[in-house]
This record gives C-alpha cells, sequence and structure tokens, in this order.
C-alpha cells in the first residue's frame, strides 16, 4: 500500500520508516519546514515533498497526520479527502476532530515514548485504534501491523483515560526522577546510587499490582519521617507541595482497602 505523511517529528520518523521497512510505499511528506520534508522525504526514498497546501487527495491510500495535538484540527480542515484515508496519531484528540478532513478516517496513538534519536528496535509496542468505516479499518490495521504487534481497538472515550495514565505514569514519574537527579546533586550524592531500586520498582510491578507494592513513610502513617522530609525541601516550594500531595493520595488510597 503507499502512504503520505504530515508532520516531520518523532512519530513522522517512526511511522515512516517502520512502513517503508514492510514494502509500503511513500508518496509525500509535508510539512511547513520545507527542508525538515525534504530530510524526511528522502529517508524514506520518496522524491515528493512540500508545503500541506500540496497534498493531492488519492496520490496515498492513507495519510498520516503526525503532527501537536494543537495543530490536528487546523491541518485537518484544510483538507478534503474522498479517496485518501487520513489518520491522526494523537491519543487525547478524537476522531471526529478530522472529520472536515476526510471522508475516510482513522486514528493510531502507540502508547510508547518514541523519540528520532532513539527508534525502539522492537515490536513490542502497544497501540490504540480506531476507525469511522470499514475502508478506514481496513486500511489502517494493514499498515498498522506494519508498526507493531500489538493492536487494540480503544474509542476516545476510553483513549482519553488512557492517556492520562501514560502522561501519569511516563512524564511524571519521569519528572520525579530529574527532582531525585537534582536533589542527589545538590547534596554531592551519586544519582546512580538509585538505579538498583528504580529497576527494582518496575521489576516488581511486572507481577504485583502497584497498590499492594506500596511502601514508605506515607503508607506507614510516620508522620515524623513525613514531616523531616517536607522540612528538607523548604528551599524547594514546588516540591513539597509534590510531596505533600502524593503523600496524601497514597495515606488516602490506603484509607480505602
Amino acid at each position: 500500500m503507499t502512504f503520505s505523511i504530515i508532520g516531520t517529528g518523532n512519530i513522522a520518523w517512526f511511522f515512516g520508516n517502520r512502513l517503508m521497512t514492510a514494502k509500503h510505499h511513500c508518496r509525500g511528506v509535508y510539512a511547513r519546514d520545507n527542508e525538515a520534508a525534504r530530510k524526511l522525504a528522502e529517508a524514506l526514498l520518496s522524491d515528493k515533498y512540500g508545503a500541506i497546501g500540496e497534498i493531492e487527495d488519492g496520490e496515498a491510500d492513507v495519510c498520516f497526520l503526525a503532527v501537536s495535538d494543537t495543530a490536528i484540527v487546523q491541518i485537518a480542515n484544510k483538507l478534503s479527502f474522498k479517496e485518501t484515508v487520513l489518520v491522526h496519531t494523537a491519543g487525547a484528540v478524537g476522531l471526529d476532530s478530522i472529520k472536515q478532513g476526510a471522508i475516510d478516517r482513522a486514528v493510531i496513538w502507540p502508547v510508547y515514548s518514541i523519540l528520532k534519536n532513539n527508534m525502539p528496535n522492537h515490536r513490542n509496542i502497544p497501540c490504540a485504534w480506531e476507525a469511522s468505516s470499514e475502508k478506514a479499518k481496513r486500511y489502517l490495521l494493514t499498515m498498522a501491523h506494519a508498526i507493531t504487534d500489538d493492536l487494540f481497538e480503544a474509542k476516545y472515550d476510553q483513549r482519553k483515560w488512557l492517556h492520562l495514565s501514560a502522561v501519569i505514569s511516563n512524564n511524571f514519574i519521569n519528572h520525579l526522577l530529574a527532582v531525585c537527579e537534582q536533589i542527589c546533586g545538590e547534596n554531592n550524592l551519586p544519582f546512580s546510587t538509585l538505579m538498583p531500586i528504580i529497576e527494582q520498582t518496575y521489576d516488581r510491578i511486572r507481577a504485583t499490582s502497584p497498590q499492594r507494592l506500596q511502601t514508605g513513610p506515607a503508607v506507614r502513617h510516620d508522620e515524623t519521617t513525613i514531616q523531616q522530609q517536607v522540612a528538607l525541601l523548604a528551599n524547594h516550594p514546588n516540591w513539597q507541595k509534590i510531596y505533600g500531595a502524593i503523600t496524601d493520595s497514597i495515606q488516602a488510597q490506603g484509607a480505602k482497602k
């Protein structure tokens, strides 16, 4: 099958390379940045690239709208596909957001952090999908099997909750680890000392519910330790708020058991 891509970010590079490796053919790359579009098109062995307004209906079976969440509606409203299936790649954006852009529409969202300079080389990448028609479903799944072995259907009402969970489990936890790194740095401690306990945490939740594994001063209601640690964060009031909010949440969840 053939595809085109609108966008030149991480997802565009990832999807493009996976699809090309699976022998799908790229018919064009489109973006505001002409040079970025040229580089991706060249990598995907396509000789067509340019501005979004230059894309043509029917030139590809599927067009992937791989842009920021805030740009999806704006760009879709500039399209009017009757033949090409339009697919956006965002978890927190509904399928109806691109209804002005195409008759046949779909969503595929990888529940995974994709970085252009560190592309995954495995196929264990859960991808949620949704389609507006049988044609969109058939075309999307044909393409999607080139990307991953883990596909599941999820309507927007489900995806938005999954996206929230992904933000908390990935972005928020990464921020907390960045806080730990800074705390260690400010106190001349090696951040690497925490690696074994970080790895242990993730290893344990593969087999057991995180709620059952909760330990620490909050779950023990060790107010002496809690207040001591709050005091240690006096020079970082935002971190104090985070510590307090998470402590309260742990204790409230424990009370529901």
